[in-house]
């Protein structure tokens, strides 16, 4: 990392524990100074990325020009500023960015500067906000794992695709990043680290400009250190769709206030398809959620969904390793070299799978839905595990998405909320999730359930 000189910031650090609303309105007043928040996360990037490894590609001194120019702007300007004015962003190495190195995590990538940058990132920066940095990804947002550790344990994996993001947030490097999620790759790494992971419905936020896994399950989601962030950063990524938008009415005029339902809300608990493989802690904490939840007055009910869940799990797979192959093929086939063994075998795999197999898991996949939709009739939200559990020890599996792949494959909005601490004292999460377009709702019921748990406890890194 290129180094910028930096002061003494320990009278700084409160700064970066307010909410991004009240960072917005500080640095749009001139009350705080963009610099100033910049050279916290800098002297913590300065200090512990080496552990941990989070960034693919971060220059110091380009990020404090734009946290200058923010400022200056600030001074000499009377236009009004957008809400993410002077915030630093960390992005996903899968999303382009004009004139930055976008390497995905992949040797055949290797010095690629796009000229052009990801939608998402356009918006970021329309809003007033600029990149600190390129997050690490697993190669190509797939499962062969890069270089980042879980900051709670550099012995433990992060979790993938979006390992740097979730760990960049949780070791308070940044206080916002862009992940992808093609299965489980928001919500398992914000268990796993500790942090709000916001897997939004399908097509809500951008993908234009971010490198396709599987066109039909990709999305693009954000991490934070609390609902109320997750809830103010995407909707301002969401953009304004037209009128004719189905879309146009998911987040409200102004999210900067994400307040809690008036009604009790009805939820359900999920623990199909893989209860029996979930660790004993992790079971305990969705169980004495739904108890705590019960007792603050919501009706919560347990909901078996063990084969229509193991039915989308399937039909994930097919979709996903079908569109690697349609993908990636012939790509592969030319410059074997720049792939690593294993995804060169989920493009084999993916070979296998024949147009009948494909359409029949597009088949289910709408029938899923179908029956959803009908689930969420009665629910605000249902509550699963986010994880089996604690995040492996190891750095060379990133965790098994199994309780996440049916929320994305039908694109339904998904948060995972930490929760508490497992036996080896790292982060457990618990998963809210809601109906297709019930984004804010899904939201507010995320922010109602972490209110009950009240968990404050942080990454060890961002104590010291």
């Amino acid at each position: 990392m290129k180094n910028s000189g930096m002061s003494h910031v320990d009278g700084l650090r409160p700064a970066s524990r307010l909410t991004l609303a009240q960072l917005s309105r500080k640095l749009r007043s001139g009350a705080l100074s963009s610099a100033d928040l910049l050279r916290v996360y800098l002297h913590r990037i300065n200090e512990y990325e080496r552990r941990i490894g989070a960034w693919a590609w971060i220059d110091a001194a380009r990020a404090m020009s734009h946290a200058r120019k923010a400022d200056d702007e600030v001074r000499h300007s009377k236009k009004p500023r957008g809400r993410l004015h002077g915030i630093p962003v960390g992005i996903k190495d899968i999303v382009l960015t004009r004139g930055i190195p976008t390497e995905m995590g992949c040797a055949a990538c290797r010095g690629y500067v796009p000229d052009v940058s990801a939608e998402v990132v356009t918006r970021i920066e329309r809003a007033g906000g600029f990149v600190l940095g390129k997050t690490v990804t697993t190669e190509l947002a797939a499962q062969n794992p890069g270089k980042t550790r879980n900051p709670w344990n550099p012995l433990h994996t992060p979790g993938g695709s979006s390992s740097g993001s979730a760990a960049a947030v949780a070791a308070g490097f940044v206080p916002l990043a862009i992940g992808t999620q093609t299965r489980g790759s928001v919500i398992r790494p914000a268990a796993y680290c500790g942090v709000v992971g916001f897997k939004p419905s399908y097509g809500l936020l951008p993908t234009a400009g971010v490198n396709p896994l599987s066109p039909t399950l990709d999305h693009v989601g954000v991490f934070a250190n609390s609902v109320d962030d997750a809830a103010f950063f995407a909707a301002i990524l969401s953009g304004v769709p037209d009128e004719d938008d189905a879309r146009h009415d998911v987040f409200p005029p102004n999210a900067d206030d994400l307040r809690l339902p008036r009604h009790p809300l009805r939820l359900a608990v999920v623990r199909a398809p893989a209860w029996d493989r979930a660790e004993p802690a992790q079971k305990k904490l969705l169980q004495s959620a739904a108890r705590r939840f019960t007792k603050a007055g919501a009706s919560v009910e347990n909901l078996d969904l063990t084969s229509l869940l193991a039915q989308a799990v399937q039909a994930t797979r097919a979709i996903q390793l079908g569109e690697i192959a349609a993908g990636y093929a012939t790509i592969v086939a030319r410059n074997r070299g720049g792939f690593s063994r294993r995804f060169r075998q989920y493009v084999r795999d993916g070979q296998k799978i024949s147009a009948a197999d494909y359409l029949g898991a597009l088949q289910v996949r709408r029938r899923i839905q179908q029956t959803l939709a009908e689930i969420f009739r009665r629910y605000d939200a249902l509550l699963t595990p986010p994880a089996l559990g604690e995040a492996p020890k190891g750095l060379t599996f990133t965790g098994d998405a199994v309780y996440c792949a049916a929320w994305t494959l039908c694109g339904f909005p998904a948060v995972s909320i930490p929760a508490g601490l497992g036996p080896l004292g790292l982060p457990l999460g618990l998963q809210i999730v809601g109906g297709y377009l019930d984004d804010w709702k899904t939201l507010l019921a995320a922010k109602w359930c972490a209110r009950q748990i009240d968990f404050s406890t942080v990454c060890p890194v961002r104590m010291t």
